[in-house]
């Protein structure tokens, strides 16, 4: 694992911490700092169901923290095209409502069959032909 990621996984761990660590100031040192004795049961118990929590949604966020955002034309990566003009190798492809130039890199395509995208190009579709 890169260094880049482990210091973003660590600065992710601290702030789903962070509930804990702030109830455990404010039940071990600030109320009993103002006169206000609070049990060492009662604290555990808090401190402890906080971390149950924690443990109950980190499998549920950890697919969500981990996903790359789909934003842009990496998000057509994956996707089927439909080819409105010719390419040879280069031409247009259409991904819903949306018009794209692209390349296919397999081969040519005729304009109403279905290419997937596999890559970009700055802002050129890469696409395999279907043979």
């Amino acid at each position: 694992m890169k260094l880049k990621e482990m210091l973003k996984d660590m600065l992710r761990l601290v702030l789903l911490m962070m509930d804990e660590i702030i109830a455990g100031i404010f039940l071990l040192v600030i109320l009993p700092s103002a006169g206000i004795r609070v049990p060492l049961a009662l604290s555990v118990t808090v401190i402890a169901l906080l971390i149950i929590k924690d443990i109950a949604i980190v499998p549920s966020f950890g697919q969500i923290l981990r996903k790359k955002a789909e934003v842009g034309i990496e998000a057509l990566i994956g996707k089927e095209a439909l080819v409105v003009e010719d390419l040879t190798p280069e031409g247009v492809v259409k991904i819903g409502n949306e018009y794209w130039i692209a390349e296919c890199i397999n081969g040519k395509a005729k304009a109403g069959e279905k290419v997937k995208v596999v890559g970009a190009k700055g802002l050129k579709l890469l696409v395999e032909c279907r043979e």
